[in-house]
Order: C-alpha cells, then structure tokens, then sequence
C-alpha cells in the first residue's frame, strides 16, 4: 500500500528570529489546559524564549545541552498560574539531531525550574566525519528498504542513549515510502521506518485475511434529519465567496449541517470559511501527496452525497464532517487553533489511491487521506468519525510532542512505547471526538471502530483492551511491553486514561457496558472525562517529547495534574492509582530504557 512521504526530523527555527516565527504561537487558557495567543500575555513569546534558551545553556548537566548544539524553538506554552514551557528542536554543527528535542519549563519571573529532554546525554558524535559518501548511504537505503532513494542528508542520531553520525534517507516506490537512517561511518542502517501513520497495521490486516473477516459497516440514510442539520442554500447573499449552511448526506451519520461556501448565486463549494477554510477534495483515485492536486467539490444545490457509495460526495461529507468536528473539539475544549494550532485549514481527501483499505494523516501536505477499501476486507471508505479523529490526533501529536516509535519489522509494523503511547492519544482523543459531536447515529462511546463492521463489533476498546483479539492489544505494562506492535502496545495508556476517566469495575454508558479491571485487583474511582482529558492534553502538549514512553507518561500527566488541581488534590491521587492499576509505578521503572 503506499505511503506518503516524511518531512525532515528538524525544524530549522533560528532562535535569533523567535520573536518572528512564534509572533502567533500558542499560550495557556483556562484551567482546562487551553490555549490563547502570545499577544494576550503581558510576556512576549521572544522573552521567553530567549530565557529558555539561556537556562538550557545554563543547566547543562540537566539538558544535555552543550558546545555545538543549537535549539531551536517550536512552541511556547504559558499556563493560567504563570509557568511557561518551551519546545526546542536540536542542531548540532549545523546537524538536525535525531531524539534531540526538549521541554525547558520555566516560572512566571522567567526561571528554571526543570526540562523534560528526550536525550539526557550530549549529542555529539564521537565520529567527527563520515566514511560513507551521501551516494553510498542511499544505496544502503535503498536496500534497505526496497526503493528509489532521494538525497542523503547528514543528521546526528542520538535516540537509543548514544550520539551517531548518520545519514537520513527518504526512500519511496509505488507502495510505500520509509525513512532510513544509516550510520555513516559503519553502513548498518540505524532505522527504517514508515512515513505515514496508518489506520490499520499491516499486522492486523494480515489478520483479517487469515480470518477472512470482511469489513462492510452499515451506511446511514440519506433522507434521515439529524439535529445539526441547517438546511441548504445562503439566502440574501450579495457578495461572494460567502457563507453558506449546507446539508451533507453521510455514509455513516445521516444528514449532518455543513458550513460551506457559496462562489456565486446557486453555487457552492465544499469548504468551510469558518474554520480556516477547512476543505475536503477528491483524488480521484491519484496516490497524490498535494492537496492541490484534488479535485473541488461544487455542485449547485448545497447538498453533498445522498448517503451511499454511488455518490462520491457522500465520502466527502462524512470525511468534512469529521474534519469539523475534530476541530470544534480542539477550539471549544483547549482553545487549539487547528491541528498545529496554527489557525490553518485542516484538509482532507477522499478516494485516496486504488483500492486502499486505509486512512492516513499525512504530513506531507497536511492532510487526511481516506482510501475507499480495498472491495474484499473493507468494502467502504474509511470516513467514519473515530478514525478521523484518531487520525487529525496523529496530526496534533506531531506539532507537539512528536512521538516516535522506536523500531519497525520487515512487514512495516512499527514497535516501542513511544509509538503506542501515541496510538493511545490518537484513540484517547478520537474517542473525545465522538462525545463531542454526540451524533445519534454514532453514539459516543469509549470504543475504537465500532463502526466498522468488524466480527468483535470493535477495534480497540479503551476500557478492557486485552478484549480486542484482532490486534492482540494488551491490558498491562511488563518488560515485554517495547516489543509490543504499537496499536496492540496503546492499550497500557488507554487503558490508564479509561481508569482515570471512569474507575474499575462495571458500568453502563450510553447503552454500552463496560468493565474495566485492574492490575492486582485494585480500585480506582475515576475522576470524570473532562478532567481526565484535560490532564492527558497538558500533559501531552507541556511534558512529552519524542522518545516519551509509559512510565515518563505516567510522570507527565503527574505533572500536569499538578498544575491543574495541586499535589495533594484527588484529581493527582488517582492519576498516580490510574497509572498502577495497569502496572506502571515508579518502582518498576526500568534502569536503562530502550
């Protein structure tokens, strides 16, 4: 199946020019962890920076900060009491660092108070020079991964608690495209790993197939009239483009409301002027990577789809739906401006490739591809709003902490904790998503893929994970939990985050029963959803960088929880329970980490 291609692991944001490059960045709202802009803060976003910057340089033997280095900022958080947090990115000699980025917090007077560093050793290479040419290394790349290489760029590597000088590769061929990074004074490759982060692992459609399961979910009705719905057409409009309130007929939700935008009298386009100019196009069946290349959805009447596959605008609807209502999400919840919380349209585009039974946040062109399935296991297009919120989560989850995984097999499944922990964030928020839009005809529930028509009736499940045998998701953290393929791995955090939500033990919601257990029999008496969410996206956005895995989670939603409700609040103590109810303590945090 193909995959999109990676952008480069640095992002080159001099620190000179901080004051420029985060004049909108993203500061700190109200006690739900939110966020609001620099210009409402009496502290610029260059003088906290500048500070940041100074204290890494200052407390070395903390940061793993020295000579050579370069940091360069990404995002500056100030929270409601007055902390502030600063992501910085790495170069060393000029070198994008792999595994490089940290977090240096700060107080409201502008002083150190601590960092969470993904590296906490220095970064430079005990080889000074490679012995392979940039030509070489992508030949070993190309190998490696079985395609076309693009240029080799020289980079550090200093994931894994050592500092390699290494080549990163980008490498593609008609059904997937990896990135590969190889050591550039030995030849052994370092890592490959896929570009795109996709809905379903090879794994588990290996596992369908050996099953012969199909997946042929039921669509909605196109007649039916949801309680969002706004009606079509933009009455008294004189200039254009405007607003208009369209109505689009899903595959999977019925009739929705859709904000649209009318181009001229009686024409209208499936764009949302409200949100960023939030859009969805069509593919047409191209495996393009630019959203430009996609085909505009008009039509005259302001209604999208008639609720089945013979029309191809009713993918579109599900998919803008979706898109929307992620955001909505975002905004109303932690005042997140957009996917990078940037105030930029978020995108999507349907009938994605030739039979692809997948759906995929590209970060190439910023965008949600939605394949139509592969007309054998999956026999619609994968537009259903879980996944769209699981996906647009992966998006969230790159602008910030950037969670990676920490190896890859020959198949493309990729493995580690830091890789599941994001897989859980991206099933943590997609769940959200569906409380949020509270559609009838997708009741919201802590289930993953309930939707699409799978034997077990679901994907994962956050509440008792170990209940989704397809994928193998586990309950638990053991010491076998890093060489867990990610989404069987996700269920460690899920699973905590349910537990902090809702407590152990059975209970119905929404009509669905739940059951949640615990490791050793224990209680845990949860906190309530909001709070929960609230204290996994600060945590997410203020304590975790690339290479967090579940026990530095566990540390970071301690963290935040404090911030939020204090070190002795109830809201703290059953975070720390949350987190030994599925086995994850501080006493048995291991020595060395992986």
């Amino acid at each position: 199946m193909r995959r999109p291609h990676i952008r480069t692991a640095a992002i080159a944001v001099a620190v000179a020019t901080a004051a420029t490059g985060l004049a909108g960045t993203a500061f700190a709202g109200p006690s739900t962890g939110g966020e609001r802009s620099a210009a409402s803060t009496t502290t610029t976003a260059a003088a906290v920076v500048k500070a940041a910057h100074a204290a890494a340089f200052t407390h070395t033997a903390a940061t793993g900060v020295a000579q050579g280095d370069e940091l360069h900022a990404q995002d500056v958080l100030v929270d409601p009491e007055g902390a502030r947090h600063v992501r910085f990115v790495r170069t060393h000699n000029g070198m994008p660092v792999l595994g490089g980025d940290l977090v240096v917090h700060l107080d409201r007077r502008l002083a150190y108070t601590g960092v969470t560093s993904a590296a906490t050793h220095a970064v430079k290479p005990a080889a000074a020079k490679p012995e392979l040419t940039a030509a070489q290394a992508a030949a070993k790349a190309a190998g490696a991964a079985k395609g076309e290489a693009g240029g080799a760029e020289l980079v550090v590597d200093a994931r894994g608690g050592s500092a390699v000088l290494a080549y990163q590769v980008t490498v593609t061929d008609n059904d997937s495209a990896s990135t590969v990074v190889v050591d550039a004074v030995t030849g052994k490759v370092r890592s490959n790993t896929p570009v795109a982060d996709e809905f379903l692992s090879p794994k588990l459609l290996a596992a369908l197939r050996k099953s012969g399961q199909t997946a042929d979910p039921a669509t909605g009705t196109g007649s039916t009239t949801g309680a969002g719905l706004l009606g079509s057409g933009a009455s008294g409009v004189t200039h254009y483009p405007a607003t208009a309130k369209g109505t689009g007929k899903t595959l999977f939700v019925g009739s929705v409301g859709l904000t649209t935008t009318a181009t001229s009298r009686g024409h209208y386009q499936l764009k949302d002027p409200n949100r960023y100019g939030t859009e969805t196009r069509d593919a047409k069946g191209k495996y393009t990577e630019s959203f430009g290349a996609g085909t505009k959805f008009t039509n005259t009447t302001n209604v999208w789809g008639n609720g089945k596959t013979s029309s191809r605008s009713s993918a579109a609807a599900d998919a803008q739906y979706g898109i929307t209502k992620t955001l909505d999400f975002y905004k109303k919840t932690f005042n997140r401006k957009g996917i990078a919380n940037n105030s930029k349209a978020a995108r999507g585009m349907v009938h994605w490739g030739n039979k692809v039974a997948n759906a995929f946040w590209d970060p190439t062109c910023n965008c949600m591809l939605y394949g139509d399935g592969d007309g054998q296991m999956f026999k619609k297009p994968l537009v259903v709003l879980d996944v769209t919120g699981h996906e647009l989560t992966h998006g969230v989850v790159e602008a910030t902490a950037n969670l990676q995984p920490t190896y890859v097999d020959a198949d493309g499944n990729q493995y580690g904790e830091p890789g599941s922990l994001n897989e859980s964030l991206a099933d943590i928020f997609g769940s959200n998503v569906e409380f949020y839009a509270n559609n009838t005809k997708d009741t919201p529930d802590y289930l993953v893929g309930e939707k699409l028509g799978l034997d077990q009736k679901f994907l994962r499940r956050l509440d008792h994970p170990s209940l989704d045998k397809l994928e193998g998701t586990i309950d638990y953290w053991s010491s076998d939990t890093y060489f867990t393929e990610v989404h069987a791995g996700s269920g460690v955090s899920s699973h905590a985050y349910y537990l902090l939500a809702e407590g152990s033990g059975s209970k119905t919601i929404g009509g669905v029963k739940y059951n949640s257990p615990t490791f050793g029999g224990s209680t845990v008496k949860g906190i309530g959803r909001t709070k929960a969410t609230a204290i996994f996206y600060r945590a997410l956005t203020r304590y975790m960088v690339s290479t967090t895995d579940f026990h530095g989670a566990r540390v970071a939603t301690l963290k935040a929880a404090k911030d939020l409700y204090g070190s002795t609040s109830t809201e703290y103590k059953t975070v720390n329970n949350a987190w030994a109810a599925v086995n994850v303590t501080a006493a048995n945090t291991p020595a060395a980490r992986h």
